[in-house]
């Protein structure tokens, strides 16, 4: 069951479980996605980075689809992200997204290769073209060396009006005003690191996809709500507390990262599939730090989740 979609609020790039044999977990999936929506979250991103794509086979990519679509229930749309090697791929996971019950989707640039704009144009149009979903562009290049500049988006959006988002992570929070200033509200401008979101909402962002509201969806939705109402300071206040964990969402081991918050809230596992493997050492030690250091010391605004159901 699809549900309409306006792109606002917070939508996690929920991280993709593992169970100790490295199999996706349907059930913790299920769990996690539903907890997000409970603590306020309006929509859920599935398979996007953060959910390790680049590691699923096509069946399991499907599975987790089909999860998180029946999980909701119509209660709040689900996403899925567009990401292959091939254009082909791209449409034929976009084609199946459709048909799981997804309520859009969300284009990445192609893996590997970073063409030049006549052809990124043409993958981001094939997959726009295959289903009639509504799309948000994810613009990321930092991770993937591929640019939309606004002026390059507002070119896709005056020929795809299934274009209606686009998730700005190039970290300029200078690209929503500029978006803005070429397509007023033609689309809905999404912040998508997580360290910018105060700023991407005083420029003019709507929705926030999101990568720490995984551990901690209730403050992420303070948050954005607090911003989004011009409540500056009790804002200020729950964002400096924040930030150590947000900027964990900027650096090449964010998926760890994330992941092993999660493991330190009991809110899931630090399992990833390799390449990537768990932070240890130094690292580790440093992500407890900066966990405990949130737990210990929460502003008078921050609250509490609703515990966590295993």
């Amino acid at each position: 069951m699809s549900t309409a979609l306006n792109w606002k609020g917070v939508m996690p790039a929920m991280t993709t479980a593992f169970d100790t044999n490295l199999n996706v977990d349907l059930a913790f999936v299920a769990r996690h996605a539903a907890w997000l929506i409970e603590n306020g979250c309006t929509g859920i991103i599935c398979l996007g980075s953060l959910g390790e794509a680049a590691t699923l086979r096509l069946d399991e990519k499907i599975a987790v689809l089909k999860t998180v679509v029946a999980t909701l229930n119509g209660k709040v749309p689900v996403v899925a992200a567009i990401s292959a090697l091939s254009t082909a791929d791209a449409v034929a996971l976009a084609q199946a997204a459709h048909a799981a019950g997804c309520s859009g989707l969300m284009i990445l640039p192609p893996y590997v290769y970073k063409g030049d704009w006549r052809e990124n144009k043409a993958h981001v149009a094939a997959i726009l073209k295959a289903t009639p979903l509504p799309g948000m562009l994810y613009n990321n290049p930092v991770a993937y060396g591929v640019d939309y500049i606004p002026e390059q988006i507002s070119e896709l959006a005056a020929e795809f009006p299934n274009l209606t988002a686009v998730k700005e992570s190039s970290t300029d929070v200078r690209r929503a005003t500029a978006i803005r200033a070429l397509l007023g509200d033609r689309l809905a401008v999404c912040v998508g690191v997580d360290d910018a979101i105060v700023e991407g909402i005083a420029a003019g962002a709507v929705g926030w996809v999101a990568g720490l509201v995984n551990a901690f969806p209730r403050e992420s939705a303070d948050l954005f709500n607090l911003a989004s109402a011009g409540r500056a300071q009790e804002a200020f206040e729950l964002y400096r507390w924040f930030l150590p964990l947000l900027r964990m969402d900027t650096v090449p081991k964010f998926i760890q990262l994330i992941k092993q918050v999660q493991q330190e809230a009991g809110i899931g596992s630090a399992r990833v599939r390799p390449p990537r493997l768990e932070v240890t050492g130094d690292e580790l030690a440093a992500t407890r730090a900066a966990f405990e250091y949130a737990q210990s010391n929460r502003p008078s605004i921050a609250v509490s989740s609703t515990p966590f159901t295993l």
